[in-house]
């Protein structure tokens, strides 16, 4: 099986290394954009503010664990690196 995301140089995480990679990281970055978007759109049209800043936040941790899991799935275990 191809890796779709290596373990970066330095730190902890990944990035694509695929275009299967690249293609999940934009769609994740054109979730997490309309989620932005709908919450401003809800927060000037007289929407409760804590109802949108809830469904905000749990949109975005939603998005952000299906990120995590696919990376972990499609890549390479990650562990803290400093370089070579």
């Amino acid at each position: 099986m191809q890796l779709w995301f290596r373990t970066k140089k330095y730190g902890w995480g990944w990035t694509p290394v695929t275009i299967q990679g690249w293609l999940v990281l934009a769609v994740y970055v054109a979730a997490v954009t309309v989620t932005v978007v709908r919450f401003i759109h809800r927060s000037r049209t007289g929407a409760d503010v804590q109802s949108a800043t809830l469904t905000f936040l749990l949109w975005l941790a939603g998005l952000t664990a299906a990120l995590i899991a696919i990376c972990w799935m499609t890549g390479e275990r990650p562990r803290w690196r400093w370089g070579n």
